[in-house]
């Protein structure tokens, strides 16, 4: 279970999130909406532990700052923009696999389903990659470990449309043993994938919605 009570926080004179309280149980999957700067990348930053916030956050009773290890090892992450990693591809599927415990095999057959000729890839660092391609090997670090719970910004931004296609198929197949929180502007795309449905706007939930799913 994840719990957000009374969580806040600003940047400067600026009030990104504003006092939210949230619960998360095993089994929902969320779609996270709203327009840009409406708090959504702030919010799953908090969940990881990289931002300080005002507030209280635990997931499964552990505080993302304290056991910042801990929590990580328990969440498949794709961010919105690619970090600029200059570490080579191979290293990269090596460092990433040893961190969560898991084999390279499992890193490098979902990048290959999702259309990425991984081998001509291997030899060339992270940050001279297409977009493309560095969004289908993030999703393969993240879905290709042992995690119950998914935290994706925009994940299939960068995919084209194939690769997109497979990508909500890997996430459905992932989704039956982990909680999800997907941000995404798109909601007709995740509209199979999810059962709850949250809005933020100016820092604020303003719509918390079931669906039928």
């Amino acid at each position: 279970m994840i719990i957000l009570e009374q969580v806040s926080k600003r940047f400067k004179r600026v009030q990104v999130l504003d006092n939210i309280n949230l619960q998360i149980q095993q089994g929902e999957h969320i779609a996270l909406v709203g327009s840009n700067g409406a708090g959504k990348t702030t919010l799953m930053r908090c969940l990881l532990g990289e931002y300080r916030c005002e507030g209280k956050i635990t997931l499964g009773g552990l505080n993302p700052r304290k056991h910042r290890q801990a929590v990580l090892a328990r969440i498949g992450f794709v961010p919105q923009l690619p970090p600029p990693l200059k570490m080579h591809v191979n290293q990269l599927i090596r460092f990433a696999a040893g961190v969560c415990g898991t084999e390279s095999k499992r890193i490098v057959d979902i990048t290959r389903r999702l259309g990425l000729d991984i081998q001509t890839l291997l030899h060339r660092p992270f940050v001279k990659l297409s977009g493309g391609q560095k969004q289908k090997l993030l999703i393969g670090i993240a879905l290709g470990r042992d995690t119950d719970i998914l935290v994706m910004d925009e994940p299939a931004a960068n995919l084209d449309p194939e690769a997109r296609r497979i990508f909500l198929e890997l996430l459905q197949e992932k989704q039956e043993h982990a909680i999800s929180l997907i941000s995404s502007h798109r909601l007709d795309e995740l509209a199979a994938l999810v059962n709850r449905v949250l809005e933020l706007d100016m820092g604020k939930v303003v719509l918390d919605e079931r669906t039928l799913n």
